[in-house]
């Protein structure tokens, strides 16, 4: 990592933070006129998200409010958007409708820079200074970053830095390297350069004394791919102590969620309960992942509670929120917002990808739903064990092909970037 962060000339300096009263005047910085976004779902047409926005009066007129206002105001849930691309201004309708932070991931990054010609002349300039293709890719990246921070800093403001974060993640690469993580990690903090940046960190075995230390340099993380309660356990401990080693008088800018992934569980369990076929088995598809996700959140009630958690408090840490990620449904026979309406609750985020984002906002259900029921998550857990299915087996599966994804995209993307930036240098001979 070091070689490569070495041939990444520092990016321009970040422009001065944008520090309005509202989001008005933050909408001002990009969008200088009207907006409208047209969604659909499963193909429904939707009403048009109105953004307004004007020279004088910024994002000028009232937005109607959406279950997304009502998830934050009425639940204390916020909702995120699995998402990021360029115009980083199309965040604009979904911010006035109720979006409070951004992800990405090496995924999303591949899909938006190969499928966009909105990052040609960037990249043609970089590859023109001289820069290889993944310093470009990461040049690419920080710009979009630094943008969609810049939108979201008005939320970070306002919630004191509860809320507003956009998460950028390190190499995939750097998956099973714990201290190639931490100097990634702390170069991205560096390079951003934006008070509401999460670095996102796997929560792979090798990785969890990286959060550790990241946490204790004062770097603010949100941890990734947890797909089990016994990795979760350790991620939390992995803050508490970071907080605890980090030597801070106040510990209330560095901030850490946990994304607890969902609808992959039970993607795998499913077909494994498929393939014992019993009629016991059977019924319990759809259920696995829901179930271990509100028992995650019984965890962090007892974890973030008592003596050892008070002491932190009193220095102004915060709690580190679970985030609850990969919430799009991929089986056509459960409910649309499956993943959305089963886990809300205070102190908890959802990001959420285009389809479940809009399928919320058009059917959802706002509800109190993560702590009801928990006994009865408790009999789908066990009744799962019982039936052979390892729940340690399926995390480690899960992470592994979580982590084997990202590398791919990953690796796509500097190649068709390698490509790209070869065929420039030969046309320009």
């Amino acid at each position: 990592m070091t070689g490569t962060v070495s041939k990444l000339a520092a990016p321009r300096p970040a422009a001065a933070p944008l520090r309005p009263a509202s989001l008005r005047t933050a909408a001002l910085a990009f969008a200088p006129s009207p907006r409208r976004v047209s969604v659909s779902v499963a193909g429904r047409a939707r009403s048009p998200i109105i953004a307004m926005a004007s020279a004088k009066e910024g994002n000028g007129a009232p937005t109607k409010k959406t279950a997304l206002h009502d998830l934050y105001e009425l639940q204390g849930l916020s909702p995120w958007y699995d998402n990021l691309c360029r115009p980083v201004t199309d965040l604009l309708p979904l911010i006035a409708s109720g979006v409070r932070g951004v992800t990405s991931n090496p995924t999303i990054f591949q899909k938006a820079i190969s499928s966009s010609s909105a990052y040609d002349d960037q990249f043609k300039q970089l590859i023109s200074g001289g820069k290889d293709a993944e310093s470009a890719y990461w040049e690419l990246v920080i710009k979009d970053i630094q943008d969609a921070c810049k939108l979201f800093e008005p939320i970070y403001n306002e919630t004191n830095g509860a809320d507003g974060y956009v998460s950028v993640e390190v190499s995939p690469r750097l998956a099973n390297d714990t201290q190639g993580t931490v100097e990634a990690a702390k170069w991205l903090h560096k390079v951003v350069n934006r008070p509401n940046v999460y670095i996102k960190i796997p929560a792979t075995a090798e990785c969890v004394p990286s959060i550790q230390e990241v946490i204790a340099n004062g770097i603010s993380v949100n941890v990734t791919l947890i797909f089990s309660i016994v990795r979760y356990e350790a991620v939390i401990d992995a803050y508490l102590d970071g907080l605890e080693a980090s030597g801070l008088s106040d510990l209330s800018r560095v901030t850490s969620v946990a994304s607890f992934f969902v609808s992959r569980v039970d993607t795998l369990i499913d077909k494994m309960l498929e393939k014992i076929g019993t009629p016991e088995a059977l019924a319990l598809r759809g259920k696995a992942a829901v179930a271990q996700a509100k028992l995650a959140n019984q965890l962090y009630q007892k974890k973030f509670s008592g003596p050892r958690w008070e002491a932190l408090a009193k220095k102004g840490a915060k709690k580190q929120r679970l985030l609850w990620a990969s919430t799009g449904v991929k089986n056509p026979a459960y409910p649309d917002t499956l993943y959305v309406d089963s886990l809300i609750g205070p102190d908890t985020v959802n990001t959420m990808p285009d389809q479940a984002l809009h399928a919320f906002i058009d059917h959802g259900t706002v509800s109190r739903t993560v702590d009801a029921n928990v006994s009865e998550s408790e009999g789908v857990y066990s009744a799962l064990e019982k039936l052979g299915i390892d729940w340690d087996e399926v995390g480690k599966q899960l992470e592994l092909e979580g982590v084997d994804s990202f590398k791919k995209s990953f690796d796509s993307l500097l190649v068709s970037l390698q490509e790209k930036g070869n065929s420039l240098k030969t046309a320009s001979v």
